[in-house]
């Protein structure tokens, strides 16, 4: 399967397709190099697989690559790489002139490092940040199942669901945990990773990596796995990575005017529409908004800090004074990008 895949990127690259891999598999090659029959729970146990395995991950790689005369280019990406997006853009110049320079960058969380408060989770959602930095045409998820099914897969009658045009809450009703055991994340997590770029205009495939020759038969149109078709009049990258990048270090608590102000009229978000504010954060923190309902409707960078807001909670930004007599809103609309 792996040699498949390999030749599969290097018809890719033939074709004049440049192609960006995510890849996992250092826990479970650090599993079987020190003969561990199950995946451990906890996060130190797995960063000691993950330092096991990256390296003979990486070999694997570049020897493969290298009978066709191609160099992989191991990136390691933290979740501080995400939420600081200086640092994200420089992770996007690498990738850029890697794909320049003719190599094929292999992409992973480092997880030798990352503790589990500061993990992304899985290379499902990490891939789409890829997405988004990269302004790539396509998403391709390879799983173990062959998409997405409106049941279990290995349910009676189950059927693979050919063609999505929208994401909604019916698809993700659908999609169950991981299969594997393997890995972190399931397909709820994979379609969520192919929403995230559907706003970005971009289609996802889902289909299954045992394929034979899965990429040249998708390149070449055949019909497997699940489609998801990209979202028309999709949304731009830096609103993108506000929206998915990074973690939100507060909540602010919005009233049902203010609600309606964010998602009808597309407006910013004032001082007299909030209610309650938690989390200690500064000036251009990434927050969640919430609304009545205590549904996280938006996210946005903060104008004001928490100790800022908390005194012009439910105010008029006249009656304010201070900084918001330069700055009004608690979250200007350019800021801020609605959730589905």
């Amino acid at each position: 399967t792996f040699v498949s895949l390999v030749r599969g990127i290097v018809a890719m690259r033939e074709a004049g397709i440049q192609v960006i891999v995510v890849c996992s598999g250092a826990v479970a090659l650090g599993m079987a190099r020190l003969s561990l029959a199950e995946r451990p729970s906890t996060i130190t146990e797995l960063q000691a697989l993950a330092s096991v395995g990256q390296s003979r991950l990486m070999r694997f790689w570049n020897d493969e690559l290298e009978h066709y005369g191609y160099v992989a280019a191991q990136i390691l990406l933290t979740r501080d790489d995400v939420d600081q997006r200086r640092r994200m853009l420089a992770a996007r110049r690498t990738m850029l002139t890697l794909l320049r320079f003719g190599a094929v960058p292999v992409i992973n969380e480092n997880d030798t490092i990352a503790a589990d408060e500061i993990k992304l989770g899985d290379n499902d959602l990490l891939s789409s940040q890829v997405v988004s930095l990269t302004e790539a045409g396509m998403l391709v998820i390879l799983s173990d199942v062959d998409g997405l099914y409106d049941r279990a897969p290995n349910a009676p009658g189950a059927l693979r669901i050919h063609h999505v045009t929208q994401i909604d809450e019916e698809v993700l009703a659908v999609a169950g945990g991981s299969t594997s055991g393997l890995g972190s994340g399931g397909m709820r997590t994979k379609i969520g990773a192919v929403q995230q770029v559907n706003r970005l205009g971009v289609p996802g495939i889902i289909a299954a990596g045992k394929n034979s020759r899965v990429l040249q038969r998708l390149y070449a149109g055949e019909p497997l796995g699940t489609w998801f078709a990209g979202e028309p009049g999709h949304m731009g990258h830096r609103k993108h990575w506000i929206a998915y990048g990074p973690l939100s270090l507060g909540r602010i608590h919005i009233d049902a005017g203010a609600s309606a102000a964010l998602v009808d009229e597309g407006c910013s978000l004032l001082p007299i529409g909030v209610v309650r504010v938690e989390g200690d954060f500064g000036e251009g923190d990434p927050v969640a908004i919430v609304n009545p309902s205590g549904a996280e409707i938006a996210r946005g960078l903060v104008s004001h800090s928490a100790e800022a807001l908390q005194t012009a909670i439910g105010r008029r930004s006249d009656e304010i004074g201070g900084a918001f007599a330069d700055v009004s809103e608690v979250i200007h609309r350019d800021d801020l990008v609605l959730l589905p």
